[in-house]
Parts: structure tokens; sequence; C-alpha cells
């Protein structure tokens, strides 16, 4: 059993990385309701796919920008003030969405707008948090660090949408709205309590857009880094079919809005489950390979949910057995990452990799809720299975550094 279940080692040892963990439990489960919230509301306004795919293009976008702005001084500047003054944006974000769900319909640009806000803050909260982590502990409790923090989204992602579909149907949006204003203090808290992380070699360090143009010419030549940057946008861009669960929900399984929050839940049900189990993954050494067989097989259940047809339950298990591959993929694909990057780095590098992790799944609403309205919402989950079966092995062929990287390697 301590073998396969998760470390907690991390949590005893360092208070501060302790503050964080629960910092990011409370903060996390707010967003899920944003989530589910946002989703349901624009359909709600427009009764079309394809402008709830477009969720997913606003908030690219916005990370897009929060990347390039985070990446000009959060490897110069005490990460600790900056994660205090992002927790402050993303209550302001979710205010904006609140205040329009209190006036009734607000305009659709006013929830894009919302969504935009959060999405550009949350480039820069989710690399200043991964770049504190590595100062926190030893190099070789890092893994299960990470699953930690996979335990504490997935956990999350799991709850929180189940209770979001219930809040919505009971009390409204304004009610999912307000638990994720006021889940942010949870955050705020821990960031005032650990204690200052200014960069190492921070003196000197660049800012401005030379430190950005630095950043990504890091990635230069590093073709490992590279390939877990990609074959993650292969499996978000594709298999991630999120967008469509409030169509599913109505037009193929034939329930109520509460349904939405069981599909968006269920990914996370297996994610939560491979976290809880991943004691193992500390003494895994061909890391790439794992990532490569954790995306096919996510790939596999997304098709799998797909073919359902009207088996709510079935389809629930599919996802289940997804989310349970993309947490072990993550797992290896951020270590690989924090492991290869120096310090004075980490923050643009994190970056980029949170521009990667939160925007695949954004454009991957995009895609879903376009072929959805091109074609019909089960051709949409079906086909983004199976090209990310076919783009992970593409990935594999044309990276072959990433089947033959083990731990410890550079990146």
């Amino acid at each position: 059993m301590r073998r396969i279940a998760v470390d907690v080692t991390p949590l005893r040892v360092s208070r501060d990385f302790r503050r964080l963990w629960l910092g990011l439990l409370g903060s996390q489960f707010g967003f899920q309701f944003t989530l589910v919230a946002s989703f349901i509301q624009v359909f709600r306004l427009t009764d079309s796919a394809a402008a709830v795919g477009l969720i997913g293009a606003v908030g690219f976008l916005a990370l897009i920008a929060g990347t390039l702005a985070g990446g000009s001084f959060l490897d110069a500047v005490d990460r600790r003030k900056v994660l205090m003054a992002t927790q402050v944006a993303l209550m302001a974000g979710s205010g904006l969405l609140l205040a329009g769900a209190i006036n009734g319909d607000p305009p659709v640009a006013l929830v894009y707008a919302g969504v935009a806000i959060i999405a550009g803050v949350s480039a820069i909260d989710s690399p200043t948090r991964a770049a504190i982590t590595p100062r926190l502990l030893s190099p070789e409790l890092l893994p299960s660090a990470i699953a930690l923090n996979q335990v504490v989204w997935n956990s999350t992602a799991l709850i929180g949408p189940a209770v979001a579909g219930v809040v919505i149907t009971r009390f409204g949006l304004a009610w999912a709205y307000g638990v994720d204003v006021m889940s942010y203090l949870a955050m705020l808290a821990a960031a005032i309590g650990i204690r200052p992380v200014p960069p190492e070699g921070a003196e000197g360090a660049k800012t401005g857009w030379a430190a950005v143009r630095e950043g990504f010419a890091f990635l230069k030549g590093r073709r490992v880094l590279q390939s877990t940057f990609a074959i993650d946008i292969v499996a978000m861009v594709f298999g991630m079919p999120r967008a469509l669960f409030p169509i599913l929900a109505l037009t193929q399984f034939h329930r109520g809005e509460s349904a939405v929050g069981l599909l968006f839940a269920a990914p996370a049900v297996g994610a939560l489950i491979g976290a809880l189990t991943t004691g193992w993954v500390k003494h895994v050494k061909h890391q790439g390979r794992a990532v490569i067989w954790a995306v096919v097989v996510w790939g596999a259940g997304i098709t799998a949910f797909g073919l359902v047809a009207t088996n709510l339950w079935l389809g629930l298990f599919f996802l289940a057995v997804a989310g349970a591959a993309d947490v072990i993929s993550a797992v290896f694909r951020t270590t690989i990452l924090q492991l290869s990057t120096p310090d004075h780095m980490r923050g643009r590098l994190s970056g980029i990799h949170i521009l990667v992790v939160t925007g695949g799944p954004r454009l991957g609403d995009l895609e879903a809720g376009l072929v959805a309205q091109a074609f019909s919402p089960w051709a949409s989950v079906v086909s983004g299975g199976l090209l990310c079966i076919a783009g992970a092995g593409l990935v594999a062929w044309i990276y072959p550094e990433l089947r033959r990287y083990h731990a410890g390697q550079p990146g």
C-alpha cells in the first residue's frame, strides 16, 4: 500500500507547501463553479454550440496575453507578492460574472470578458505557484508534490462540477459565481502566510520583452521539453469534449442540467483515483514512454465515450478511464519540466507550460464546438478521440527523444 498510495511526505516536511496546497484546494473548488456556470450561461443565452466553443477561443487568447505579461517579470520579483496580487485579480474577474448574473441575462460579451480576465490572470497565477514548489522541497520529493497537486485539481474537479450543477439548478448562476469569488480567499491567506520567495539569481534578471524572448529561447534545442508540450496539445485540442457536455446532457443522454455536472466530474473520478495511487511514479525511469502511453489511453477513453449512445453511466465510466490516464501524463510531464529547468527560468517556462496545459482544453472547446456545429456532437467526440491517438503516435515518431527519455536526464 505504501508503494501504491500517494506519498504525503511533502505535506509533512514543508509548512509552506502545506499552506499552498490547502489554498489551492479552496480556490480550485470555487473555480469549478465558474467553469460549469459559464458554459451553461452561454448556452442559455445563445442556444449555440459554436458560441459555447467560443469560450475556449476567448480563454486561449487571454492565456497568451497573460503568459506574455507574466513572462516579463515572473523571474525577477518575489513570487509570493505576485501570488497575492493574482488572487485579488481573480476575485475581480469572478465578481464581474457575478454582477452580470445578478442583473439577469447579461450580454454574452460580458460573460466572455469575465472568462478572459480569469484566464489571463491564471496564466500568471499558476506558473507562479509552480515555480515556488521546487524551492520548498528536495528534488526527490517533487514527483510526489506534483501528484498531491493533482489530487487537489482532480478532487475539486470531481466534487465541484457535481455540486455546481445542483447549485445552479436550485439557486441560479449568481450563487455559483459567488462561491468562486469567496474561494480565492483561501489562496490569498496561504500566500500571506508563507515566506518570501525571490527567484534565485534575480539580481540583474531580465524584465520586459527581453525576458519573454529569453524564456522561449530556452526551449530551442530541448526536444524532450518540446515533445511534452506537443503531445499535451494533441491530447487536449482533439480529445477534450467538455464544451459539448451541456449539449450532450440534453440531446444524447436526455437528462437535465444536473447531468452536466456529472459529465464534468467523471474524468476527475478517474484522475483522482489515479492521483491517489501514484506512490509508484517515483520508481518509473522511462518517464517519456509513460507519457506517450498515457495519452493513447486518454484518446481511447474519449473515443469509447462517444460510442456509448444513450448509456450515461457507461459514458461516465469511459470518461473516468480517460481522466486516470491524463493524471499520469500530467505528473510525468510536469516532473520532466521542473527538473530540466533552472530556477531563474522556471517562472517563464512554467508559464509556457501552463499556456499549453490550460490553453489546449480551451482550443479543444473551440474545435469540439465547431465540429459539432458542422456535423454532430457525436462525430465531434469520436473523431477527436481517434485523432488524439493518431497524434500521440505522430509525436512519438517525430520526437524519438521522448521515447528514450529516462528520469534524471536533461530535457
